[in-house]
Parts: structure tokens; C-alpha cells; sequence
């Protein structure tokens, strides 16, 4: 992989695997459009990589607090009465799902659900159905993290696996779920992120030592770069997503999932994407 492509390719996975637009669908088209076609399966592992980093950093205290909530509670046998055990429980719960439709569906996702048909038809379908979140969402009185229960960890942990079929987009179908819930936005937000480091740093590790003979053919000097800027530009959209869902709605992100469907589709029939 030559040093322009680490660059751009570790600037796209950071800036769109946090916010809900699909980082997959970008890892797709943006590398076609400038003639260096699939990075493949080592780069892509590698480029995630630097984004779970960013996830674990920006949420290192409330791993901490969650982590020694989970051991308290078990201690104490008070799982769900100790706050911080009760947030750890939710976490764990809400994981669940995804690991056993992860390896369920294993053999699908590494082959039948990365056509790019499939990918563009979930591009637009999760922008409805997040459109169709926010219209039901404003209908509520919204609930904060602290108000989250086990039926809520339960449904958005089912939604968070609609990310396995490429184009969802995780943070889009964790969000969706949680104001179908009736949880607030920010908290949709931050507890999408939280259940995205047991998910995505077990699938990413799994990928790195699937691909790690192919590492080196990749160039230490783009490994290394494409990992801190995915790190960098992936810890700025947590950032901005966090507060930018605290006066927001997700409207600005389904038109931009919409139009991105329709470049896409207008792509594909006209033979530039395969």
C-alpha cells in the first residue's frame, strides 16, 4: 500500500466508522474512484484498528468504572442495584447478540454480504429506518443512560447487528434501535460506541491474526500511518458526534446516507463499481 493510500484510507475509516454514514461503504467507493482498487482484507483490518484505539482512549474511565463495577457487583452480588455494575451488565447484554449472529452468519459476512449491491441497499434502508427512528423519537420523553434497562440493551444489542451486513453502519443501527427505545440521542450515541470495543476490537484482532502474513507486504511506514490517522480523525468524530447529537437530530446524516445510496446505485449501473 503506497503512503497516498494509507493516508486517505485511514482518514476515511476514522472520520466515517464513528458517525452513522457506513464506514464500509466509503472503504469501497473511495478507493475505486481513485483507480487503487479493494485495499484488501490486511489493510482493512489494519485501518480499524487505529479506530478501536481512539474508542478505547476516549472512553478509558468509563471502561475503568465499568470494569471495576462488574467485579464490585459480583462481589456483593448486587448486579444491577451498583450503578456502574448495572452499566457494565448492559454493556455485556447488548454484546451478545452480535457474537452469536457473528459467528452464525460467518461465512456470509466474509463472502455473500460484501456485494455491493447488498452494501448500497443497506446504505439507503438504514437511513429510512433511522428517518423513521427520529419521527417516533419525537413523539417521546427521551431517557438517559442512567434510565436504560435490560429490554433496551436487549433490542439495541439486536440492532447493533444489522452491522453485520456492510453499509449499515454501526453507529446507525445502534442509534436507530436505542430512539426506537426511546433513548436520547447522546446517550444512543454513547452507548453505541461502548458496545463497539468488546465487538469490534474482538472482530478486528480476529482479522489481524487471520492477515498477519500479508502485514508486511503492506510497508511498516503505511501500517503506522494509516493506523494514527485513522486514531486521530476517528477520536475527532467521537468527539463531534457526542455533541453534536446533544442539539442535533440524525436528519443531516440520512440525507447524506441517501445521496450516497444514489451515487452509489448511479455507480453500479453504470459498470464504475462491480
Amino acid at each position: 500500500m503506497r503512503l497516498e493510500e494509507a493516508v486517505v484510507l485511514g482518514l476515511v475509516q476514522g472520520l466515517t466508522e464513528f458517525i452513522p454514514v457506513s464506514s464500509t461503504a466509503h472503504l469501497e467507493i473511495v478507493p475505486v474512484l481513485l483507480g487503487w482498487g479493494d485495499p484488501g482484507a490486511a489493510a482493512s483490518a489494519v485501518i480499524q484498528f487505529g479506530t478501536w484505539v481512539a474508542a478505547l482512549i476516549y472512553f478509558a474511565r468509563d471502561i475503568i468504572r465499568l470494569t471495576a463495577g462488574f467485579f464490585r457487583g459480583l462481589m456483593t452480588r448486587r448486579l444491577f442495584d451498583d450503578t456502574d455494575s448495572r452499566e457494565a451488565w448492559l454493556v455485556i447484554i447488548g454484546t451478545i447478540p452480535i457474537v452469536i449472529f457473528g459467528l452464525l452468519l460467518k461465512k456470509h459476512i466474509e463472502s455473500t454480504f460484501r456485494g455491493l449491491w447488498i452494501v448500497t441497499t443497506m446504505v439507503i434502508v438504514v437511513a429510512i429506518l433511522l428517518e423513521l427512528a427520529e419521527l417516533y423519537a419525537r413523539r417521546q420523553q427521551l431517557r438517559s443512560f442512567e434510565q436504560l434497562n435490560l429490554m433496551d440493551a436487549i433490542a439495541i444489542g439486536f440492532g447493533q447487528c444489522l452491522a453485520l451486513i456492510p453499509g449499515s453502519s454501526r453507529s446507525g443501527s445502534t442509534i436507530m434501535a436505542a430512539l426506537f427505545r426511546g433513548v436520547d440521542r447522546p446517550t444512543a450515541a454513547r452507548y453505541s460506541f461502548l458496545l463497539s470495543i468488546p465487538a469490534v476490537g474482538a472482530a478486528g484482532f480476529l482479522e489481524l491474526f487471520k492477515e498477519r502474513h500479508h502485514l508486511g507486504e503492506m510497508g511498516w511506514t503505511a501500517i503506522v500511518v494509516s493506523i494514527v490517522l485513522a486514531f486521530i480523525s476517528g477520536y475527532a468524530s467521537i468527539w463531534f458526534l457526542l455533541r453534536y447529537l446533544k442539539t442535533h437530530t440524525t436528519s443531516i446524516f440520512v440525507y447524506y446516507r441517501l445521496a450516497l445510496g444514489a451515487v452509489m446505485v448511479a455507480l453500479l449501473l453504470g459498470g464504475v463499481l462491480h
